[in-house]
């Protein structure tokens, strides 16, 4: 009796291979979303009102467009970090804390660094670098703690995280930092207005789709990181760490290199994520400037299981998500508190759905 393919593996129906890919996420997020529309209606908030207001919030101007992608590219770079370091089997949760040292470098430097009469750029490009290399080195204290004395790096970089938000918080209180001089008690607890001439370029020269050049940064780092993880020596020292240090070692792959090297590569693109939604959005630094991107980003990665075109989509879909909630809660009077958990459901059942794929695959 000829036996029957169902399409795992080079049979007549190959294509029934990606449906549960395709399918199961899609109804996973419209579970969620069913949940979440149930949740509005037991609060007495009229459903058609809210779907309209998140519906307007995502998509309903260019602006909120432009907004929800710039806000995607966070996300974003935060993801790649989180996939870069777990190839190595680490565990980076402190985008957080990096995005705060990246937007306080970014802002110091665009205010006092001298640097908004520079040309060819640099205006704009050295407060960028600056939160790199603050990222980075948030990143490698983590690292110099796992190789030093093996403290668990989710431990390590969670704690970095909070030191970070709380020196983001002294900067922007203490007028001997970053706060901007006091005139009177009203005077908000935030920096100055960072000089026209170090925000990031907008792509569409028009404010009515504010656009900017943390897009394309972005997506070229995607295909570099992309590269590094399958194509270069570096991306198979990453994974020979990450399935065996003791085999790496004795192959002649340092441990604690290649550790300080994803960890802090990983805080680098955190650091980096702060300075594009200081650069290019928010223009001035103030407490709360993270805003939760950083542990967004984090999820993003994790849902992505190690995809770099997977980060991207899910960036994307946090971007807009948030944008929707935020006009949910102005227009439709949703709790932020609900909003956050509908945000919640729609991670649950999306991370479940990654575990119904994983094991299709496997089976």
């Amino acid at each position: 009796m000829t036996a029957v393919n169902h399409g795992r593996g080079t049979g007549t129906w190959p294509k029934l291979t990606l449906r549960p890919a395709l399918l199961v996420p899609v109804a996973a997020v419209g579970f969620a979303a069913l949940v979440g529309l149930a949740l509005i209606a037991a609060i007495g908030v009229p459903v058609s009102g809210a779907i309209a207001a998140f519906v307007d919030g995502t998509f309903g101007s260019l602006y909120v467009i432009a907004a929800s992608i710039n806000r995607s590219t966070a996300f974003a770079l935060v993801g790649f970090g989180f996939v870069l370091a777990n190839r190595a089997s680490l565990t980076n949760v402190g985008g957080e804390g990096q995005i705060a040292v990246g937007g306080i470098a970014a802002t110091a430097v665009a205010l006092y660094g001298h640097v908004a009469a520079l040309p060819l750029g640099l205006s704009f490009i050295l407060p960028m670098l600056a939160a790199v290399a603050a990222g980075a080195l948030w990143g490698a204290l983590a690292a110099v703690l796992k190789v030093k004395s093996g403290t668990n790096e989710v431990i390590s970089t969670l704690l970095l995280s909070f030191i970070g938000v709380w020196l983001l918080y002294w900067c922007v209180q203490s007028p001997a930092l970053l706060r901007k001089p006091m005139t009177s008690s009203a005077t908000l607890p935030e920096s100055l207005e960072i000089p026209d001439e170090t925000k990031l370029p907008l792509l569409t020269g028009d404010y009515s789709f504010p656009l900017h050049v943390g897009l394309p940064l972005t997506l070229v780092i995607a295909v570099v990181v992309a590269v590094l993880l399958s194509k270069t020596v570096l991306g198979f020292r990453l994974r020979a760490v990450g399935l065996n240090p003791v085999a790496a070692h004795r192959a002649g792959i340092s441990y604690a290199r290649t550790v300080v090297f994803a960890l802090a590569t990983a805080g680098a693109l955190g650091g980096l994520a702060g300075a594009l939604m200081l650069l290019g959005e928010q223009y001035t630094l103030k407490d709360g400037f993270s805003s939760g991107y950083g542990f967004d980003g984090l999820v993003a990665g994790l849902l992505s299981r190690g995809s770099i075109p997977g980060v991207i989509a899910a960036s994307l879909l946090f971007g807009f998500m948030r944008s929707g909630g935020i006009n949910m809660e102005m227009a439709a009077a949703v709790p932020t508190a609900l909003v956050v958990v509908i945000q919640g459901l729609i991670v649950i059942t999306l991370a479940g759905a990654a575990l119904v794929i994983e094991r299709w695959e496997r089976s």
